[in-house]
């Protein structure tokens, strides 16, 4: 009897372990994530940008993460300079529309500059897009010109939703990385 006892005493103090140690992982989890996985550095900025444009800051930030990992001198194989990746023909057609007069390629690498060309011009993709964020990312990433030969070859229409049939591989991925991390920076960011 005394055994029994003993194994059923065992039993109540690793249950009662095991909760005290799920639930002292839960009150740090978020934090470990927000530090080390899903940063936001330029908080303000994202932000400011962001409410400024009408673009969701978890969308932005989820942008930046992939493109750049926050690495404010972060520079492509193709040329893409920045935060936000953004290329340098790409970067004097947004300043244009804009009216940024004396543009540069060389301010791409100027943090509050990517990041306010960069949104709007995932602002203006969203809007080309009817708000379509699969569509938009694509554009982002591969170029608004294989999106719309790829809308008018495969007969897309503007509420297209089927990542999987993105022709190009990396766009692919690169769509349903962000969206994920859109999800995540929503969740530990409270956007």
């Amino acid at each position: 009897m005394r055994r029994k006892t003993q194994t059923k005493d065992k039993i109540i103090i690793a249950v009662v372990l095991a909760c005290f140690s799920a639930t002292y992982f839960c009150s740090w989890k978020d934090d470990v994530l927000r530090k080390f996985v899903y940063p936001l550095q330029y908080d303000y900025m994202v932000r400011q940008y962001s409410y400024e444009d009408g673009v969701s800051p978890a969308l932005v930030a989820a942008v930046i993460l992939v493109e750049s990992k926050f690495n404010e001198d972060a520079f492509s194989h193709r040329g893409a300079s920045g935060l936000m990746q953004i290329m340098p023909e790409t970067g004097e057609w947004i300043a244009g529309e804009m009216g940024i007069e004396n543009f540069t390629p060389d301010q791409l690498t100027n943090v509050q500059t990517n990041i306010k060309m960069g949104t709007w011009y995932l602002a203006y993709l969203l809007h080309e897009y009817d708000g379509n964020k699969v569509l938009a990312l694509a554009a982002y990433n591969a170029g608004r010109g294989h999106v719309d030969s790829w809308m008018e070859e495969y007969g897309w229409e503007k509420n297209f939703s089927e990542i999987e049939k993105i022709p190009f591989t990396e766009t692919r991925e690169y769509v349903k990385i962000v969206l994920l991390n859109e999800q995540q920076y929503k969740h530990l960011y409270k956007f």
